[in-house]
This record gives C-alpha cells, structure tokens and sequence, in this order.
C-alpha cells in the first residue's frame, strides 16, 4: 500500500532511539522529509545520519523553545505536515505516593505542557494548508494504570483527552489528532523498568496474548498509517499495538 506520505515534511520528537527512532525511520522508507529531535546533540545527529533524517536538538522541557524548533524545521524542510509528539517516561516507583511535587510538576511539564506547546505551534498552518496529522505515543497505561507508573498514568491520559477535544475543532480542516498506545514493545525503557530486556521478554510471554514483546517496527508501522492521507476519516481515536494484552474493551 501506497500510504501517500512521499515529500510530506515530518516532526517526530524523543526520535534518538527506540519508538520514537523506529517512527521516523518508517516515515523516511515511506518517502517523507524526517526530522528528529532529542536533548542529545551527539545521539540524535548519529541517529539522522543513520536514518537518513535531519536533526535538531530540542527538550520536552523547554516550553519556549517549540515554537523556535518548528520554525527551524520549516525552514529547513518546508511546513510541517506531521507532528509525531514522543517523549520518554516518568521515574516509576512502587509507592504511588512516594513522588514529590518537583516530580510531578516535571512529569506534567514534559508529557503534557511540552507536546501541547508544538501543537499550538504547528496545527494553525496545518488548518490553513488542508492537511495535517498529529499524533501522540501514550502508553497503554491510560486504558489499564500500570502499577509502578504512577506518574505517567496520571499524566498521559490528558493528553488523550486533549486530542479527543481538539480533533473535533479541526477535522473539518483537514487535520487529524490520534493517539497511539505502545504495549510491550522490545525498547531500552522496558527492559530498565523490567530490570533486563530478557524478564521484559519473559514477562510477555506469560502476560501479552501475542505471548511476546512486540518490535519497534511494528509500532511504527501502525503509526505511519495514521499519520498518512489513507488515514482522513480516523480523528480523535486510541489506538493500542499491544499484541492483546489490554483486556478492557475500549
């Protein structure tokens, strides 16, 4: 399938490694203008050299900075037409009262505050040309809390509200807000919260219906899709790459 993205420009953030990276790789072999962003100037410039992407430093944190970062892809690249907004995870900790106010406030910062601000930055341009896809890597802890992740349940469901709420502004514009769920997917964050990459893999085993941890690449094929022209008439939707492991219906 042809997923129409040839010569569409491409945002996607926390693209240094994992996700984020499998995301903007799959844009680039489906003939998109990538660029990637990360705090690291040496991970994500070895990264876009390795992908064949164009790389921009830049910190979920820094709330003033997004407008700076968009327009310097645009004119590098051109309008941005796809905004993939990735981040990496909150500490998690089996006490869910045991984080300071310093803790959640970074937490909100990064998973809610930063990503909203590329928003703002990005969707009024969209509405103007037609078209545009946004779209948001949760965890598939906003359907079921996972228990040590206090921080990043509580805050990434906002998120989801928040696209579902804006999605019905502008679809009518040509512009679509979804938000992707990753499960058990085989990156360097789960195997730090599961202790190895091997009791990750041990634990989907006996917990994912898959019966295994899924890969980069078949995320990233799912959020490709989405970002692409075949996906106009999907806006304001929660989608879960989870191999089965969700048990709740919606």
């Amino acid at each position: 399938m042809d997923l129409g993205l040839k010569g569409k420009v491409a945002l996607v953030t926390g693209a240094s490694k994992g996700i984020g990276r499998g995301i903007a790789a799959e844009l680039v072999a489906e003939g998109a203008r990538v660029a990637i962003s990360s705090r690291s100037r040496e991970r994500i410039e070895a990264t876009a050299s390795a992908i064949g992407a164009a790389a921009f430093v830049h910190d979920a944190a820094d709330l003033d900075g997004a407008a700076s970062l968009v327009a310097g892809v645009s004119e590098r690249l051109g309008p941005i037409d796809i905004l993939v907004c990735n981040t990496g995870g909150p500490p998690g900790g089996p006490d869910a009262l045991d984080f300071t106010r310093e803790q959640w406030q970074a937490a909100y910062t990064t998973l809610v505050l930063g990503p909203m601000a590329l928003v703002e930055a990005v969707v009024p341009g969209m509405r103007e040309r037609g078209f545009g896809r946004v779209l948001n890597v949760a965890s598939a802890g906003v359907r079921e809390p996972i228990p040590n992740l206090m921080l990043s349940n509580a805050h990434r469901i906002s998120m989801v509200t928040a696209f579902k709420t804006l999605a019905g502004h502008v679809a009518a514009d040509g512009v679509t807000l979804n938000t992707v769920l990753p499960g058990r997917i085989d990156t360097d964050r789960l195997g730090e919260l599961y202790g190895s990459r091997e009791a990750a893999a041990a634990s989907a085993a006996a917990e994912v219906a898959a019966g295994r941890l899924g890969t980069v690449e078949e995320f990233a094929a799912v959020a490709a899709f989405l970002c692409s022209p075949r996906a106009s008439y999907v806006t304001g939707e929660t989608v879960a790459v989870d191999g089965g492991m969700t048990r709740s219906v919606f």
